[in-house]
């Protein structure tokens, strides 16, 4: 029986992917096999958890590190919200180019007189702003999100530039051959035309802070920015400079700082991007089933610190072996086996950076493996036995 520990609330739809007669769910299990988990914060990881499971995209909230030395998966939901994220920064665009939002503040702050619709005729230029249709729109992050925001943005009449030097074949196919898609060497060029850009990657070592005062001297002056992918992203006191000299005329985003509290010209959302039943449904039904399956068959997909790697499963002994990316981790697994004459009859491996994942079957189920010797061979980071 698998104890899963749930941290926040995670829909009854995905708690209910893990089979009741082979998994135990809550929020008080203690010393669990896997964490299913929304926004909560992780910070220790008890000896024993094997796996642990994202209701969402980021992973900002887990030890992503600690856990790859542990050789513990950690699964996100990537799609799973993309629709729901996607509906918001489309709002977010209309408010970057409407004054709806300062709109709405000075109605709400006038008094209850006949004088009214008087006062409103006389102030709502005021509140007027151009229209989004003929202007062009830059998307940085052509992946789930990002690409339904660029088909979305063109058949609403922009034009839509798009940068993704990581982009897949697959997440290329769903794009419009009608969005411009620009190169890594482009990209300086591609900000100094955009009336609006909106942000769609992670942040890693590599793009916190990517838009800095750097990247402000680059951009057309007046750009309408929208950022509903991480805080991070942005260098603040660069970007309340740009806002002040008049680069930068509206920031919509969907992550507080103190810094940006206050501004007129920063609409802040309090974390709404995927903050609908639907998403929050699609999100946990992909978090349980992932977890199962890894539990239950040891697949993994989705996982953020190690590659994706499916055999499937007919019954038969399986180990699994998380290992760094090193020579003779497999030739002593498969000499161990040999040695104890165990026929493998099919193997998978699949490596991503300094790590591999390989999944082992052999045919013999009379006897036990020889777990020992297999997890003292060097570079090993976990094995399980299925």
């Amino acid at each position: 029986m698998y104890k899963i520990l749930t941290l926040n609330n995670i829909a009854q739809k995905g708690i209910n992917e893990l089979p009741k007669d082979q998994f135990t769910a809550g929020k008080e299990i203690s010393n669990p096999d896997g964490i299913l988990v929304r926004s909560a914060k992780i910070t220790e990881l008890n000896d024993n958890l094997l796996a642990i499971a994202r209701a969402g995209a980021g992973v900002n909230n887990i030890p992503v590190a600690d856990c790859t030395k542990k050789g513990i998966p950690v699964f996100n939901t990537p799609g799973a919200n993309a629709h729901s994220v996607k509906e918001l920064v489309i709002a977010g665009l209309l408010l970057a180019s409407r004054d709806v939002y300062a709109g709405i503040n000075w109605t709400q702050s006038l008094e209850q007189t006949d004088e009214v619709p008087a006062l409103v005729e006389k102030n709502k230029s005021k509140f007027t702003g151009p229209e989004i249709m003929g202007k062009t729109l830059g998307v940085v992050g052509l992946g789930a999100i990002g690409g339904l925001v660029a088909n979305l943005s063109h058949r609403m009449g922009m034009h839509v530039i798009g940068l993704d030097p990581t982009l897949t074949i697959d997440a290329a196919w769903r794009i419009s051959n009608k969005v411009k898609k620009v190169t890594a060497e482009e990209e300086s060029a591609m900000y100094g035309s955009l009336d609006y850009l909106t942000v769609h990657i992670p942040v890693t070592d590599q793009t916190r802070h990517k838009f800095d005062a750097a990247f402000f001297k680059m951009c057309k002056p007046g750009i309408k920015i929208i950022n509903f992918s991480r805080e991070a992203l942005f260098d603040n006191d660069a970007l309340l400079e740009a806002l002040e000299s008049g680069i930068v005329s509206k920031y919509v985003t969907d992550f507080l700082s103190a810094k940006l509290l206050g501004h007129p010209d920063i609409i802040t959302i309090p974390h709404l991007g995927s903050s609908t039943p639907e998403a929050e449904e699609n999100c946990a039904l992909m978090a349980g089933a992932e977890l199962r399956d890894y539990l239950l068959y040891g697949e993994v997909r989705n996982a953020v610190n190690f590659p994706s790697c499916r055999l499937p499963y007919v019954g038969k002994n399986r180990i699994c072996l998380f290992h760094q990316n090193i020579p003779n981790v497999m030739s002593s697994v498969t000499t161990i086996l040999g040695q104890y004459n165990f026929n493998i009859s099919e193997m998978i491996s699949r490596s991503s950076d300094e790590v591999v994942y390989t999944m082992i079957d052999v045919d013999d189920h009379e006897r036990d493996l020889p777990e020992e010797e297999i997890l003292a061979i060097n570079g090993l980071l976990r094995a399980r036995f299925l």
